[in-house]
């Protein structure tokens, strides 16, 4: 097979799934590892992919975001755990900020039972917190399509009526040069005020988000600390941690 057939062929791959490992391009496309590793590796410098640990990622443009439905349907297992984990620091008598999106949502089945308080703006948790007999405050705004999220200057605005012990996000880029991003500046406006009125902030991000940079910035690593699955670059996760804390968690 030509070499450019090749990278092709990885392409091709990459646009029907999320991320792909280097021994499933092995085994689709009948080159050696070696080989598959070099074909990354200049994919990677021509802008097509991101090497992720073991495998790579098509690398995303600035402005894209996938639906609700799109992120409900990915690395599902990764999720759950970071979720269980951020749940986990929230103690008794809490006020928290929930953020919109499918991390941050599976983080409510974990806080049924505790005395807290929490305000968000993702239009999916209010009737799960609710469910659970938790205090819910939910932030003004504008509807957005597709993620479901209250963004706009009256989210803002009702939010700066808020202080929290703690503030969980979620976030579509983390870099450690360029920060925490997000497609959206309604949204990412969102985040940034939420991190401002917290004593504590926690983004939490699966892998796939490591080393992703989106259209709009929200904050420098530096204001949150970061909360991952077990699949990170060791060596970019050690670039992190010099930038902010990082925790692991194994999934």
């Amino acid at each position: 097979m030509l070499h450019a057939e090749r990278k092709e062929q990885i392409l091709n791959v990459l646009q029907s799934r999320e991320t792909v490992s280097v021994q499933e391009l092995v085994s689709t496309i009948g080159a050696s590892e070696s080989t598959i590793r070099r074909d990354l590796t200049e994919l990677e410098s021509e802008n097509y992919v991101k090497r992720l640990h073991g495998g790579a990622s098509l690398l995303k443009r600035k402005l894209e975001e996938p639906s609700i439905a799109e992120k409900q349907s990915t690395n599902q297992k990764d999720k759950k755990a970071l979720a269980a984990e951020a749940a986990s620091v929230v103690k008794e008598r809490d006020c928290i900020f929930l953020d919109a999106g499918t991390t941050t949502v599976e983080m409510i089945p974990h806080l049924a039972g505790k005395d807290i308080v929490v305000v968000t703006n993702g239009i999916p948790h209010v009737p799960l917190l609710l469910e659970r007999g938790i205090q819910t405050y939910v932030t003004g705004g504008k509807a957005k399509p597709g993620t479901s999220a209250l963004t706009g200057e009256k989210a803002v605005m009702s939010l700066r009526e808020f202080r929290f012990d703690a503030c969980f996000l979620g976030m579509n880029g983390v870099d450690a040069v360029h920060g925490f991003t997000t497609p959206d500046p309604e949204e990412a406006f969102v985040k940034k005020t939420a991190l401002s009125l917290s004593s504590k902030s926690w983004v939490l991000a699966d892998y796939s988000k490591m080393g992703e940079i989106s259209f709009a910035s929200v904050a420098q690593v530096d204001r949150a600390a970061v909360l991952t699955s077990g699949n990170v670059d060791k060596d970019y996760l050690q670039q992190l941690q010099q930038r902010t804390e990082v925790k692991v968690v194994k999934t």
